[in-house]
Formats: structure tokens, sequence, C-alpha cells
């Protein structure tokens, strides 16, 4: 029973411990890094509108013409 405690208790610390050690190790990106991950999302949101763009205009039609315009 106090072994079962002792590996509960044990979860809450080795969570803040490691949250810490992350916390540290972490650095601020610089400018380069900073633009070049700008870059990367944006030209994600490009590519995913455009693909959302093309399927809405390919799905709108189709589905006016199997539904039939309601």
């Amino acid at each position: 029973m106090s072994e079962t405690f002792q590996e509960l208790a044990d979860i809450p610390k080795d969570f803040v411990r490691e949250g810490t050690l992350f916390i540290r190790r972490c650095t601020k990106p610089d400018k380069r890094e900073f633009i070049k991950i700008s870059q990367a999302v944006g030209m994600g949101f490009l590519v995913m509108g455009a693909i959302g763009y093309f399927v809405k205009l390919i799905h709108i039609p189709v589905n006016q013409v199997l539904v039939g315009g309601a």
C-alpha cells in the first residue's frame, strides 16, 4: 500500500522536474529562425486555403447536380 502511494506521489514530482528541465533548455528563436518558421506557417496557410477553395469549388456544383438545387 505504501509503495503504491509513493509511486502516485512521485508522478507530480517527476512532471514538475521534467517540466522545469524543458523550460530551462528552451531558447528564444533568433530573427532568422523566426522568419523561417513564419514562412513555413504562411505557406501552410496558403496551401490549406487553396485546397479548401478547390474542394469547395468542385463540391458545390457537384452537390447542386446531385441534390437538384434544393
